[in-house]
């Protein structure tokens, strides 16, 4: 069964968005401080994390730093913090969907299916992501479609990286040039540059790159990698 870890200090809160989750046929694992669930998620490796952001132990954007430089978890984050930076540095750090209090929890389960739906059109074994007809292979940082090698830049390989984790969700273009800015600092000035990265990449995995099947363009907003890729 597909499990649930809920990493959130309301009692009341774990209780009823439990029976709800369980009644959706998820087995539902909790805990009421950041650092015990973050404990339970090193040891159980759940299929999903709800998240709350404020908590005792270790604070919930610390949890899912911590998640995300070890395993591609989906996590949801939960909160009563409505400020646009709280909502920005959690997708910043990976989080999958965010959500704030209150809520209905035929909401949370909607967003549990939706993102869990999400994460599974493209599989990550070990460390070789399989997409459509791309296999990247995070280790020797080598891309295949169908079986033959495609050179891409380092910059190039971390693009399709960031979008291909994530099928159908949609980036900046600022959002993407911090996920492939190693050194960490990132320049207005230089986002239209991604632009420049997309059509090279485009240019590489595309069997028409006028016409892209792998990374689409959201006008307006920014790029996304196509759930109907390939």
């Amino acid at each position: 069964m597909t499990t649930i870890l809920m990493i959130e200090d309301e009692r009341e809160l774990v209780k009823v968005l439990s029976a709800y989750l369980q009644q959706s046929g998820y087995t539902v694992l909790s805990a009421l401080r950041g650092d015990t669930g973050y404990a339970t998620w090193q040891k159980e490796k759940p299929d999903l994390v709800l998240l709350d952001l404020n908590l005792p132990g270790m604070d919930g954007l610390d949890v899912a730093r911590e998640i995300r430089k070890q395993d591609e978890t989906p996590i949801i984050m939960v909160t009563a913090r409505v400020e646009e930076i709280d909502r920005l540095i959690g997708l910043e750090l990976g989080a999958d969907d965010y959500i704030t209090k209150p809520f209905s929890p035929r909401e949370v389960v909607a967003r549990v299916k939706a993102v869990l739906r999400r994460a599974g059109s493209a599989t990550l074994t070990k460390n070789l992501l399989r997409v459509a007809d791309l296999e990247i292979d995070l280790d020797a940082h080598e891309v295949r479609k169908l079986g033959n090698v495609i050179d891409l830049t380092p910059t190039e390989f971390d693009l399709l990286v960031t979008l291909a984790r994530q099928p159908g969700r949609v980036f900046s273009r600022m959002q993407l040039l911090e996920a492939v800015q190693s050194d960490g600092l990132v320049y207005e000035g230089y986002e239209r540059t991604m632009d420049a990265h997309i059509k090279n990449l485009r240019h590489k995995i595309e069997d028409n790159p006028k016409k892209p099947e792998y990374v689409e363009t959201v006008f307006g907003v920014g790029y996304r990698f196509s759930k109907q890729a390939g």
